[in-house]
């Protein structure tokens, strides 16, 4: 690669201010309209015309990709674009092609001499819609931004502002804050491990993470190696998000006492302060935003500054994880709190609550998990807004703000109130309005989706065909390959052509089949699994 278009593409994305939040959530809601148009379709149309692949990638992928490049400027267009029809798919009869299907949870032992069970925590389909969405959204806009027909104003911000693009701003949040809400399945199958010994946890965990730090290795090696063209105030010169996603379950596992003492949320709170205070007070933002760079500490001052604000955003979601993986949003506080210190008194009604073997496979109820997420919602936006009246991070002009490369308080806050908002917006659409079930006795056919279930089933415990669609469902399930094998292509794209001078028809034709790469990828893989099983 010649060095004067290496320099020119670093340019090229570089220096950008971002755009508005609003503009952000708008972009963003068209992946929430899309698969309610799909879950639609999919509940009134017959099988076969909505479960394959390119039907599939035409509702799910497609529009995220428009709403990120030619409809970027006026993403609402494409929003009632989506909806009219969905409205319109809406007013007719469901059909049987979302027949409902008993849950295959198994139901929890009861004996108490099964000590070593590990309870199965149900698949929640719109955490699985969630996540699949924000990788797709993560690798479509990591390639998207090297061509012009992504928007500027959507690039990665140089150090305030919100934007789209993965490598910053909203992206690599929502992914710390996922990480955060799968790392409470081992709190929630079994709080006890707070109480374990720190030290073999912090040895497995770390075991666990070798793996990602070895990724991390591996993207330096080949960067440099390569000349690609890099941006140094992401992270610094030599970290990068991958060594950040390693560290953050490390650093997790030493609060685990604080867990014993406080509300997850608020440990995360607290964490944040410290970040702000640091930031503010021990003077860290100048020195990320000024420093020379002149040592190995200095050199990635950005990943290490950054490093407790992710570790604030990634305790936020863990907080989340624990009123939504259980059955109700209070199943881990109660276990929680037996295993408090201030419960000693009543040690033998703690130690029951505590050793007893959860049944996670009651019905979940999906009402209160709205209801809390909405809470939730609400107090981190009220958070974000008091913190732009109040200025704690300054006149949210051009040097001042939300920041992702130090990661200050209003980005904390942002991050939760995004992610928990677009949680909550799934599990409304589709496990409490489309795809939900009537209450018994208002059935009016026999098998079709809305039959109420069979006597023995409990009305809650079913899971309905479709939801989630099942090619979200093999992007979370293979999310790791699916991102490695994005940042592969986006390398290999860049090194063999010029994104930067390419057509907007050029680039839309190299970003579709790049996308139905990636969407076909995990498809593949699972339809090959499935004839071998």
């Amino acid at each position: 690669m010649a060095g004067n278009y290496k320099q020119e593409k670093e340019t090229f994305v570089s220096g950008m201010t971002g755009s508005s939040i609003m503009h952000i959530n708008l972009i963003c809601l068209v992946a929430l309209v899309s698969v309610s148009l799909y879950a639609a379709i999919r509940t009134r149309i017959p099988t076969p015309y909505t479960t394959g692949f390119l039907s599939s990638w035409a509702l799910l992928v497609l529009p995220m990709l428009l709403a990120m490049t030619v409809a970027a400027e006026k993403p609402l267009y494409l929003v009632v674009g989506l909806a009219v029809p969905l409205g319109i798919v809406l007013q007719a009869e469901r059909t049987g092609s979302g027949t409902s299907l008993p849950s295959t949870v198994p139901p929890s032992p009861s004996q108490p001499h099964q000590a070593t069970y590990r309870p199965k925590i149900p698949p929640l389909p719109a955490l699985t819609t969630y996540r699949a969405h924000m990788m797709l959204m993560t690798v479509l806009s990591i390639l998207a931004v090297d061509f012009p027909v992504f928007p500027r104003s959507l690039a990665k911000c140089e150090t305030f502002g919100v934007s789209l693009v993965r490598s910053m701003d909203l992206g690599v949040g929502s992914f710390v804050f996922s990480q955060g809400i799968v790392s409470a399945i081992p709190l929630v199958r079994d709080p006890k491990y707070l109480t374990g010994p720190l030290i073999p946890k912090l040895f497995n965990v770390t075991r666990k993470c070798l793996p990602i730090i070895a990724l991390g290795v591996i993207r330096v090696l080949l960067v440099k190696g390569t000349e690609y063209p890099e941006h140094v105030t992401e992270y610094g010169v030599h970290w990068n998000f991958f060594i950040t996603l390693a560290l953050l379950p490390i650093l997790q596992v030493v609060l685990h006492p604080l867990f014993l003492l406080l509300p997850i949320s608020a440990v995360a709170v607290l964490v944040g302060l410290v970040q702000q205070f640091a930031l503010t007070q021990l003077h860290l933002r100048d020195y990320v935003l000024s420093a020379p760079r002149s040592s190995l500490i200095s050199a990635n001052k950005e990943g290490l500054v950054s490093l407790p604000g992710y570790l604030a955003i990634q305790l936020l979601g863990l907080s989340v994880g624990t009123l939504i993986l259980p059955p109700s949003p209070s199943f881990f506080r109660r276990r929680q709190a037996a295993l408090a210190p201030q419960s000693r008194p009543h040690k033998r009604r703690s130690s029951d609550a505590a050793d007893a073997v959860p049944d996670l496979s009651a019905p979940r109820q999906t009402g209160k998990m709205a209801t809390e997420l909405c809470a939730y919602a609400i107090l981190w936006w009220s958070l974000l807004g008091l913190a732009r009246l109040t200025r704690v991070d300054g006149r949210w002009s051009a040097g001042a703000g939300i920041s992702r490369r130090i990661v200050n308080i209003s980005y904390i806050l942002w991050i939760a109130a995004f992610n928990t908002s677009f949680l909550l917006g799934y599990l409304a659409v589709l496990d409490i309005w489309i795809f939900a079930l009537p209450r018994k006795g208002t059935a009016k056919r026999g098998p079709a989706l809305g039959t109420a279930a069979p006597p023995s089933v409990p009305q809650e415990a079913v899971v309905a065909r479709g939801n989630p669609p099942w090619l979200l469902e093999v992007v979370n399930r293979h999310s790791l390959a699916v991102f490695l094998l994005a940042n592969v292509l986006t390398g290999a794209v860049n090194l063999s052509m010029a994104t930067m001078y390419m057509s907007d028809v050029r680039a839309m034709v190299v970003l579709s089949v790049y996308s139905l790469v990636v969407c076909g990828v995990p498809w593949v893989l699972e339809a090959r699994r499935k004839t071998k099983v």
